[in-house]
């Protein structure tokens, strides 16, 4: 019998592949999307004794999300004692103001995503552990961003916005005896992401200094403790009690 079934987007860079590593542990059968396979996270699994499937997908494009969202759903073992879903794969793309928001491209790239492919991971997740007598736990990995504007942040904080607000409405169809669901900030951490936004043009990003500093002064959260953290906080036993939470609540 598999103790816990996890499922994470986003798991090659950053947060997410230190989040890998702390969910590959024996008893646990994880299931990584991402655009490309890590292979040292298999040779990671493989000596921790977990069970490990990668899938290669671009969940911006959602006719593959849902391809890989129904290939891992159907391949659910039905006999665990917990499951987890963590969406955390998303983008800060595009950065611009709101008069120079015209690639209909990148910015429907950006909402699938961030929102629509998590809908889409949540609804084959939801089904196939429906009914199942179970811990069952969704995290969705938001931003402050979706609780405070910034400009030429228009897209992204509409995304996270959008997955604040989708995270409360799933929470309220859940009820108290359905799955656990929760949308948590991470904080400001020192990835991939934060090397994109220091790239930006400052006149589509006013607040590229800030963030600028940010990293020059050694205010960014190292990636594998914020990841210790988000797993500690995805194990408590008040786990969605509040919905739309922060981690940094718990320093």
């Amino acid at each position: 019998m598999t103790d816990t079934i996890a499922i994470l987007t986003g798991a090659s860079r950053g947060i997410g592949a230190a989040m890998a590593r702390g969910l590959a542990r024996p008893g646990t059968r994880l299931f990584t999307l991402a655009r490309r396979d890590d292979p040292s996270l298999a040779e990671h699994a493989r000596a921790q004794g977990a069970q490990l499937e990668q899938i290669s997908v671009d969940l911006s494009d959602l006719q593959a999300a849902s391809r890989a969202a129904e290939r891992i759903a159907s391949a659910l073992p039905r006999d665990a004692r917990r499951y987890l879903l963590i969406n955390n794969a998303g983008t800060v793309q595009p950065v611009a103001s709101g008069a120079e928001l015209v690639d209909g491209a990148a910015i429907a790239a950006a909402f699938n995503l961030n929102v629509s492919a998590v809908m889409l991971l949540t609804a084959r997740f939801l089904a196939a552990v429906s009914g199942l007598d179970a811990d069952r736990r969704i995290l969705n990995i938001s931003s402050g961003a979706g609780r405070n504007p910034n400009a030429g942040w228009g897209v992204y904080c509409a995304t996270k916005a959008a997955l604040d607000m989708y995270t409360r409405v799933v929470k309220q169809e859940q009820g108290p005896h359905g799955a656990r669901i929760v949308a948590l900030a991470p904080g400001i951490v020192d990835t991939d992401m934060q090397a994109a936004i220091r790239a930006s043009d400052p006149e589509s990003f006013p607040a590229l200094d800030k963030f600028r500093d940010f990293h020059a002064s050694g205010k960014l959260a190292a990636p594998a403790s914020v990841a210790a953290r988000i797993l500690a906080y995805l194990d408590r036993d008040d786990f969605g009690a509040t919905e739309i939470d922060d981690i940094r609540n718990y320093d």
